[in-house]
């Protein structure tokens, strides 16, 4: 059993129980608040894309969008359904478990096993009225992936998050429509992100990440957030350089205007991160059903500037800003 809020951590733990310490009738409200997802987001010169499968134990849900860069195409799939269609890993068995997400049309599914050295992806969705169907599989090189960001932390006094994120090379094909993407492992790269969160009823962030390759091979990233906490928690943010993974805190966002794909800069206090990110693209969601209410947009495009020292000149990443009520 993992201790609550062990603050970072070394590696990601294969005995982790979010609810730890909970029990009785305590441990079922606790477990109906848990926000739980993985989703990966890919690093490919010609697409920006994202996906991810999310138990908010009321619903199930999972998404999963490519923007091809050269035509200006995005094709958008989403599904929703009851908690059978969905399969999650066990917090504790997230390594050798799967993770899938099955509705009539829609088949996303993970598959981890780290003792074989790799992950997989693989995607079955059929073309709708306004996207193109997408399919393929994708292998993540787990043996050669980035040290892993793991962190667990209070976010007030009944809420709490952890999560779970690493960079991995990439290979395979995802074709969409009749475009077929192949990922080269030696210059493709992909973010899991895991989260097993109990998230405060109101509760907002704005984060941001991305990835590249240096000219050496070396793998260099970052994954930066900006949230309410408990003075003294530990943050999620953290700066991957090659073979190690750095804390990062106090890191502010600010957009260049009100425009909805006006740039935004992202900053630390120690200036360890310093770039400015240009939108390509925007998708969001906005619901509002009186006590449960979304207020939700990601972009997609471009990041310049530094991270510990490296260079950043047009890296793909993404940006997002959520406001929730659950």
């Amino acid at each position: 059993m993992s201790p609550a809020h062990a603050g970072r951590l070394a590696e990601r733990p294969r005995d982790f129980d979010p609810l730890a310490g909970r029990g009785g009738l305590g441990r079922r409200w606790h477990d109906f608040r848990l926000k739980e997802w993985v989703g990966f987001t890919l690093f490919h010169p010609e697409l920006y894309g994202s996906m991810i499968i999310q138990d908010a134990k009321y619903l199930a849900t999972s998404e999963l969008y490519i923007h091809d860069r050269a035509s200006g195409r995005l094709d958008e799939h989403a599904a929703s359904g009851r908690r059978s269609e969905l399969e999650l890993p066990s917090a504790g068995l997230m390594f050798g478990g799967t993770c899938a997400f099955t509705a009539r049309g829609f088949e996303l599914g993970y598959r981890f096993d780290e003792d074989a050295g790799s992950h997989s992806i693989r995607v079955e969705i059929a073309a709708t009225a306004k996207a193109q169907a997408i399919r393929g599989e994708l292998i993540l090189d787990a043996a050669g992936a980035s040290a892993p960001l793991v962190v667990d932390t209070p976010l007030g006094a009944s809420a709490s998050m952890f999560t779970h994120k690493r960079i991995y090379p990439i290979a395979g094909t995802l074709t969409v429509g009749e475009r077929a993407y192949r990922f080269d492992p030696a210059r493709d790269l992909v973010i899991i992100d895991e989260h097993r969160s109990r998230l405060p009823y109101r509760t907002e962030w704005t984060w941001g990440t991305f990835a590249l390759r240096t000219e050496s091979g070396g793998i260099v990233g970052a994954n930066f957030a900006d949230r309410e906490q408990p003075a003294g928690a530990e943050e999620e943010s953290g700066i991957w350089v090659p073979d190690a993974v750095e804390p990062l805190s106090d890191v502010a966002f600010a957009p260049a205007s009100a425009d909805p794909l006006a740039p935004w800069t992202a900053r630390s206090a120690d200036g360890r991160l310093d770039v400015e990110f240009v939108p390509e693209g925007r998708k969001g969601v906005r619901r509002n059903f009186g006590i449960v209410a979304i207020d939700y947009f990601q972009l997609y495009g471009v990041y310049e500037g530094t991270v510990a020292g490296f260079a950043v000149r047009g890296t793909h990443g993404v940006l997002e800003r959520m406001r929730m009520r659950s």
